[in-house]
């Protein structure tokens, strides 16, 4: 819901039911993942999607439904034995949607959750998806709270544990249960979707690369920085895609916020300048952050690794350092250098080859790299692996 909550706000402020619908497990593979949604308006306007087009014809319809009896209904889109082109998804997977029905009244709390999800304040949302429980009782939970009524204090109990849990991971995914909340049982499923704050990206060199590389970081879920010391360069109008601009000396600012810093972290230096790049990567290094890189030609590079070793830097935190920064696209303007960038960003989080898929053979959806909060280096909040193709 994460994408399309400016619409999904909208249509709660206006206080007509509309319908929520949720991926909310896939096998195999898919073209949404897990936490993916569609609204759709009493008025039969839609926003989102749930399959890239496979199935939404046929959620749209259930949407209609749900909306004139009340009530939630979970369905399930795979390939037809007889005909692979029938409603279904003809990539070979299979995928669960939960949809509801949606209004102030039925969901109190979602606009809470919108708010705290703009804030960039953790926040999950439990939702009975199948089994003997209510379909569609749904509890929020906070790091220090939850409200809400799935049914039984056991199992809500068990649910809050459990959510926090996949809240500090950033995974999105069903829990299942016993009738009663008994945590070696499987015949009650519930739907914890995560809402953990957006992972950072720090730009560092307010240069025209960076307005590329905050543009696809914006794009990509992160929440972008850009810091740059001379203020003439490093301004709101220059980077309008940048969360926020800072004009600081790198190094000093990140100092500031080494703190903040996680594995769903990526620092990219791009001033190539070594007053500026040598200071920063230092601080950066001594950081658990996913991923750095910093740019610049190879011979640039072996000056700022001669640069850094003078400073003490060990040679286990060097090998951190992706330098020259990017995958070898070919790139050369600032927006083929960007992509080229997040390629690489994308590759460190799922542990991809960066080899054109037509060379490979297996599965295409690999599983992620071991887990590193938020599920893996400088990962965008985790969900669960799609499958195969």
């Amino acid at each position: 819901m994460r994408d399309i909550r400016t619409a999904v706000a909208e249509l709660y402020a206006s206080g007509d039911t509309f319908a929520l619908a949720t991926v909310i497990d896939t096998y195999r593979s898919s073209p949404r993942e897990p936490g993916a949604a569609m609204a759709v308006s009493a008025t039969g306007e839609v926003a989102g999607s749930v399959s890239g087009g496979c199935v939404e014809g046929a959620v749209y319809e259930l949407a209609q439904e749900v909306m004139a009896e009340g009530r939630a209904q979970r369905a399930t889109y795979g390939v037809s034995d007889d005909d692979a082109f029938a409603v279904g998804l003809t990539c070979g997977g299979t995928l669960h949607v939960l949809v509801e029905p949606v209004d102030p009244a039925r969901h109190p709390h979602l606009g809470g959750v919108i708010a705290d999800i703009e804030a960039h304040r953790p926040v999950a949302v439990a939702t009975v998806a199948g089994g003997p429980g209510r379909l569609g009782a749904r509890r929020v939970i906070w790091p220090d709270r939850a409200e809400g009524d799935l049914g039984g204090s056991r199992l809500e109990a068990a649910v809050d544990d459990d959510a926090r849990g996949m809240l500090a991971q950033g995974s999105t995914g069903i829990l299942r249960y016993g009738a009663q909340g008994e945590r070696r049982g499987d015949d009650l499923e519930v739907f914890v979707q995560s809402f953990a704050p957006a992972p950072r990206m720090l730009v560092f060199g307010a240069i025209d690369f960076a307005a590329a590389v905050t543009e696809i970081g914006a794009y990509l879920g992160y929440r972008v920085t850009v810091c740059d010391a001379r203020p003439v360069f490093a301004t709101a109008k220059r980077f309008p895609k940048a969360d926020e601009v800072v004009v600081k000396w790198p190094h000093v600012f990140l100092a500031e916020i080494e703190a903040q810093i996680d594995e769903r972290t990526a620092i990219c230096v791009l001033t190539h300048d070594p007053k500026f790049d040598v200071p920063v990567l230092e601080v950066a290094l001594r950081t658990p952050a996913g991923y750095i890189g910093a740019m610049g030609s190879r011979r640039t590079h072996d000056d700022r690794l001669a640069r850094l070793r003078e400073a003490g830097i060990p040679e286990d935190r060097l090998a951190r350092l992706r330098s020259p920064i990017g995958l070898d696209l070919g790139a050369r303007t600032p927006e083929e250098t960007a992509v080229s960038i997040a390629a690489e960003l994308i590759q460190t989080r799922w542990g991809g080859s960066g080899r054109p898929l037509s060379a490979t053979e297996g599965r295409i959806h690999i599983d992620p790299l071991a887990a590193a909060p938020g599920g893996g280096p400088a990962a965008a909040p985790a969900r669960r692996p799609a499958g195969t193709r």
